[in-house]
């Protein structure tokens, strides 16, 4: 007959590997869903990203858009107030300012620094940046052209 004490220490042993493998299999399964929720948060971040770069592009072109409508507006209601030559410097640098921000707005979109990881969610089409920035930068310079070749109201 075997010695009661060995026995129970012998179930005591084999309890306690199962309740260890139990364990290392909930271990297991708890690091795959610490692991899926770590990917699902650097997609989440990714897709942030691409946001804020939109909205920093849209930033770029709200900026070039008031740059231009103030060198037209200065060029239009300064004319009984100041010399023409510091209306058309003034409007000549607005003008210039808003080309810059329509064309560094496309420049920071498409150049962002170090790649992000991998979106969900899809950009905006580079070619369609670069033709709306084209089309603005288009339309500041010919209010610029026209300024200078318009003759002042005097």
């Amino acid at each position: 007959m075997a010695n009661p004490k060995i026995v129970e220490t012998s179930h005591k042993l084999k309890d306690s590997a199962v309740h260890i493998k139990d364990s290392a299999e909930q271990m297991e399964r708890s690091t795959a869903r610490v692991e899926d929720s770590a990917d699902r948060r650097t997609e989440l971040a990714a897709d942030r990203t691409i946001f804020a770069a939109e909205r920093t592009y849209a930033a770029w072109v709200r900026t070039g858009l008031v740059a231009m409508a103030s060198g037209i507006g200065a060029s239009a209601l300064m004319s009984p107030v100041l010399p023409q030559w510091l209306i058309l410097s003034s409007a000549s640098a607005f003008m210039l300012f808003s080309v810059f921000c329509f064309i560094a707005g496309v420049w920071r979109h498409l150049y962002p620094g170090p790649p992000p990881p991998v979106p969900d969610a899809a950009r905006i089409h580079p070619a369609l940046l670069i033709l709306m920035s084209a089309f603005l930068s288009a339309v500041s310079i010919a209010a610029l052209i026209g300024i200078w070749l318009v003759p002042s109201p005097d």
